[in-house]
């Protein structure tokens, strides 16, 4: 047993808490496993499980060991991923984070067709209501709204998301449609708290200069579709993100106004660790859906 097999042997047993379950899972006998163990610790020189009639406990050294065999493993498979060039046969974890809104409405429908093209894939989604750190929480891509990722993420632009600002053609017609930003001031704004931001401040860029302008309203909500709900039902005046609100500016439901006004974009990014060997899976989930994800608003 080489070293790789054993780092993989051990790994094994380790996730698996029990040598019955690892024989099973490597098609071995239970005698088999325990020897091979043995062998693996006389080799070492230290005992790297401890025993009982009941358990496994990992020694200091074995969580040593299973420590460093995991990136070594994690490592060897990337490597093997990136220079397969049968991409028919994907196979592996593919972890994805994303969120709520965004992450039912648009990304399950295009994951769902990205899975059945590759069925041996293990794909995971986390929805979630802020982004992750990659390099603790396992995620391989991270769907982001918005936000640029710092030096050491690579970001793959995947859809133009500009902000608009809306409401129903029932609420322009009691309230009248604002033809200017200060116009604001006399509307009813629904806004969106989150993450504790200065988030009754809508801000714009109308011929090259910047505008901040502080709504006011009735209604708040700290969830984007209960927002959109309530504009929907005549209440006020929304920005809301164009993947948001798409189809209802399509159906008529809402109305853009004041459209030479631009607030900040919030363009969705693919984003996901720099990689010595990228795995292919990764690689070609993003492809998929800097592919795919426009075509979901075939008229923006």
């Amino acid at each position: 047993m080489d070293s790789t097999d054993s780092l993989f042997f051990f790994s094994r047993v380790a996730v698996n808490g029990s040598l019955t379950a690892t024989a099973r899972e490597l098609g071995l006998s239970l005698p088999a496993v325990s020897k091979r163990l043995t062998l693996l610790e006389q080799r070492l020189g230290v005992q790297l499980i401890a025993r009982t009639t009941r358990r496994l406990d990992l020694t200091p050294e074995g969580l040593l060991y299973l420590e460093g065999a995991r990136p070594i493993l994690r490592q060897l498979e990337e490597l093997e991923s990136a220079v397969s060039s049968r991409h028919h046969d994907l196979r592996g974890e593919l972890h994805i984070n994303a969120s709520f809104g965004f992450g039912r409405r648009h990304l399950t429908p295009l994951l769902s067709a990205f899975a059945k093209q590759y069925p041996e894939i293990e794909l995971s989604l986390e929805l979630s209501s802020e982004s992750v750190n990659l390099q603790t929480s396992g995620v391989d891509i991270d769907i982001r709204v918005g936000e640029l990722p710092d030096s050491r993420l690579v970001a793959c632009h995947l859809l133009d998301n500009p902000r608009i600002l809306c409401a129903s053609p029932d609420y322009l017609a009691r309230a009248g449609t604002p033809c200017t930003l200060g116009d604001l001031t006399h509307h009813n704004c629904i806004v969106l708290r989150q993450f504790n931001s200065d988030y009754a401040i809508w801000r714009f860029v109308h011929d090259g200069k910047e505008h901040a302008l502080k709504v006011s309203g009735t209604l708040s909500s700290n969830d984007g579709e209960a927002v959109v709900s309530l504009a929907l039902d005549g209440h006020g005046l929304i920005l809301r993100s164009r993947w948001d609100v798409h189809e209802h500016l399509r159906s008529g439901d809402l109305v853009a106004v004041l459209p030479d006004y631009h607030a900040p974009r919030a363009d969705i990014r693919a984003v996901y660790q720099q990689r010595q060997h990228l795995p292919a899976r990764i690689s070609m989930c993003v492809r998929y859906l800097e592919q795919n994800l426009p075509k979901r608003f075939p008229d923006a």
